[in-house]
């Protein structure tokens, strides 16, 4: 059952999925529309679940349950992995690389790059441990609005640097 992401608590658990690059508006409606179709019929051993999703900055895909409606199951996880796929093979995008690391350059836009390029570009100095980088590994929707945007020096990537 599709709720607003505005409207989940802040201990929903949220799975933040990024993509590799700035989605084309036709690539953000097919993300949304198969989302909101996902979302209304996502259950768990058949009891519907109450959910939501969003896409942050035309490049992230996040998925969100209100955890005190229903908990979520081993298979209500593999199912919303079976939709990111899904979406990875239908638009030909890199959705589950967990080597892609997302950061803010200074001018304020959002890049990608593999964990090795993410070392080389703070050897050169153009990533400190003030960049800001994306933390999807939280695990709530009060961890996303407060801990997904952090610097490098707050973050796991700071091993990197």
């Amino acid at each position: 059952m599709y709720i607003e992401f505005e409207k989940l608590p802040s201990e929903a658990k949220v799975w933040v999925y990024q993509v590799e690059r700035v989605l084309n508006e036709e690539e953000q409606n097919t993300i949304k529309e198969g989302a909101l179709e996902f979302v209304n019929n996502w259950t768990r051993h058949g009891s519907d679940l109450k959910g939501s999703y969003v896409l942050l900055y035309n490049q992230f895909i996040v998925l969100g349950i209100d955890i005190s409606f229903g908990d979520v199951s081993g298979c209500s996880i593999d199912s919303s992995v079976k939709f990111i796929k899904n979406m990875e093979k239908t638009l030909d995008l890199n959705i589950l690389d967990k080597l892609n690391i997302a950061y803010r350059d200074i001018k304020g836009s959002i890049n990608t790059v593999n964990m090795s390029k993410f070392k080389e570009l703070s050897s050169e100095g153009i990533i400190d441990k003030d960049t800001v980088v994306f933390n999807n590994m939280v695990n709530t929707k009060y961890d996303l609005d407060s801990k997904w945007e952090v610097k490098v020096e707050n973050s796991w990537q700071k091993r990197l640097l």
